[in-house]
């Protein structure tokens, strides 16, 4: 059988990547920038465990994420769509730490603006391979645990992320280009939109005040545009009518999102404190809100209550809330679920969606509900000068002009790496292998025996 030069060029890669491991030294002590950290006494062994145990949690989000779109799919494509998932605890975890988590939490690059410094990315070079990231704290970014578990919390969000995008070109997506281009969205998406988030002097959230408690933004808004940009790309399948392979596979993946994602809010806040245990009950509370929101809504719009409509609901109510998790009451995030369902329901109904083939709505899902949850927070998010209702329309609209931006950058950011990523590998199977399924064509593998598999 012949090797194609793809597949040798990324072994090469892999191998480069792997064994350059036992020959670089990682820094015992931090030098060039010492200053960040603290000592080891600062460390309070209650936030440790409980981030050990969100890291836990958020890890167990993406196989969740791989059975709750595995069963969403036909029957030829279920193993394909989990690996396109699952992938990503490998491709991304290697990114983040060769050179991930520098763009997003390394030494800020950006500009003086009057009095103020705001950076657009990390410096690559500062943690290179985990250089400098231990068992010290970092005063400004995760102060009272490890800056190592700090990393590994991150970790699990950046695996996910792209994770997301797959269910929007389900079912006709060559594996070896979604490789590709999981890397490049992860590098100059990802990374650099969670910095101007989340590092302390970061644009978006020092300029523009984003509040992003959790990943609204950052995970399920670029996860949502890229999604879209993916679909416009590829375009449509061959066939876009299939039945849904395994309902179950649906309910177990939803729960096992709904509970990892009790790591990924509550975790957000750093520390096994108060702000950690109300994310946790404004995260339950949204996502049973817009599960029976969207049930409901279904019926009254003709439609029978579904064990699907149910899952898709409960997990916009999750994204809805992500970036307000910490901010705002468990009464208001039952609005945000309400809200959120509605809105993502008559998304995913419309005929602009349907005729662009977002094969598992993840645009209607995790774009909208990121919109959502953004546009909410900015209204509702308590504390001072945090939103409409506490601190005025000039934040409201600072807010809004972030979304903007946001919104640019992800969709036309991930739509030109699609393009890179064709030009250099097609991103398209064959007619052939479509028919086929990706299962088959793609991995010589099936759900069912060869003979079932027509």
């Amino acid at each position: 059988m012949k090797i194609e030069k793809r597949w040798i060029i990324s072994f090469v890669i892999i191998s480069i990547v792997c064994i350059s491991g036992l020959f670089w030294e990682v820094p015992l002590e931090p030098k060039n920038v010492h200053s960040q950290f603290g000592t080891i006494d600062q460390i309070i062994p209650a936030d440790v465990a409980w981030m050990l145990t969100s890291c836990c949690l958020v890890l167990i989000m993406t196989p969740g994420l791989a059975f709750f779109y595995g069963g969403m799919v036909g029957k030829k494509n279920v193993i394909s769509t989990m690996l396109q998932s699952f992938i990503c605890m490998g491709v991304v975890t290697l990114i983040w730490v060769v050179v991930g988590f520098s763009l997003a939490f390394g030494e800020p690059l950006g500009i003086q603006i009057g009095d103020g410094f705001y950076s657009f990315v990390g410096n690559p070079a500062t943690f290179t391979f985990m250089d400098y990231v231990g068992v010290l704290p970092h005063k400004m970014i995760a102060s009272t645990v490890p800056f190592m578990l700090f990393a590994l919390f991150q970790m699990k969000f950046a695996v996910i992320a792209p994770a997301i995008i797959t269910g929007s070109f389900a079912e006709r997506v060559r594996f070896i280009s979604y490789l590709l281009f999981i890397c490049l969205f992860s590098i100059f998406i990802y990374s650099p939109l969670c910095h101007a988030v989340w590092y302390p002097t970061g644009i978006l959230g020092s300029f523009f005040g984003v509040k992003d408690f959790a990943g609204g933004t950052v995970v399920h808004m670029s996860a949502g545009f890229a999604a879209l940009a993916g679909v416009l790309v590829l375009g449509k399948r061959k066939n876009s009518n299939h039945v849904p392979t395994n309902i179950p596979f649906v309910l177990l993946g939803t729960g096992m999102l709904w509970f990892g994602w009790i790591g990924f809010n509550a975790g957000s806040s750093m520390e096994a404190n108060g702000v950690a245990a109300m994310a946790f009950g404004t995260t339950t509370t949204s996502s049973a809100a817009a599960m029976l929101t969207w049930i409901f809504f279904d019926r009254i719009n003709g439609r029978k209550v579904s064990a699907l409509g149910a899952c898709i609901g409960a997990v916009v109510g999750l994204v809805a809330v992500t970036p307000a998790a910490g901010y705002i009451t468990v009464p208001e995030s039952m609005f945000f679920g309400f809200v959120a369902a509605l809105v993502s329901n008559k998304i995913v109904y419309s005929k602009y969606l349907k005729g662009i083939d977002d094969t598992l709505d993840v645009f209607a899902c995790h774009g909208v509900g990121g919109i959502m949850g953004m546009i909410l927070t900015a209204i509702f998010a308590h504390g001072e000068d945090a939103s409409l209702l506490h601190g005025g329309w000039e934040v409201f609209g600072h807010h809004m002009m972030a979304l903007l931006l946001v919104s640019i950058y992800t969709f036309f950011g991930a739509y030109f790496l699609f393009k890179i990523t064709d030009k250099i590998i097609p991103m398209r199977v064959s007619e052939e292998a479509e028919i086929m399924g990706l299962d088959l064509s793609q991995h010589d593998e099936t759900l069912f025996p060869i003979e079932c598999a027509e």
